[in-house]
């Protein structure tokens, strides 16, 4: 029931639909998931020892849970990215680069030998 006081949009953020994302979050990221990402990989493996399982398809089972699990670090990265991309940060202070001499060319042998440094075994 709504009162007169309270506000259309909740700051606090406990309304319904975001409990409702929480447990959605919760089911996909919880122990349940871990559970069943665990027996699927254990499953795809005894699958390929098999040979039932083609190498392709495990690939992207297992790409498929790094990809879930691993959601909130891509996100914070790609966030970042865009952080950057919006405030960069200075350019570091140019430094002269060193002043490279000429290597003089590696002295001639005054010997022909063709079979100079081959390793020949003797016997």
């Amino acid at each position: 029931m709504m009162t007169p006081g309270m506000a259309l949009t909740d700051p606090a953020g406990q309304g319904a639909l975001l409990q409702g994302a929480n447990w959605v979050r919760s089911l996909l990221l919880g122990t349940p998931a871990v559970a069943i990402a665990t027996i699927a990989i254990a499953a795809i493996g005894f699958l390929m020892l098999q040979g039932r399982l083609p190498i392709r398809r495990a690939l992207v089972a297992v790409l498929g849970c790094f990809i879930i699990f691993g959601s909130g670090s891509i996100a914070r990265g790609l966030l970042a990215i865009d952080a950057m991309a919006v405030d960069p940060a200075p350019p570091p202070a140019s430094v002269p680069s060193p002043v490279s001499t000429p290597m003089a060319p590696p002295p001639q042998p005054t010997v022909y030998d063709p079979y100079a440094g081959a390793s020949v075994p003797v016997r």
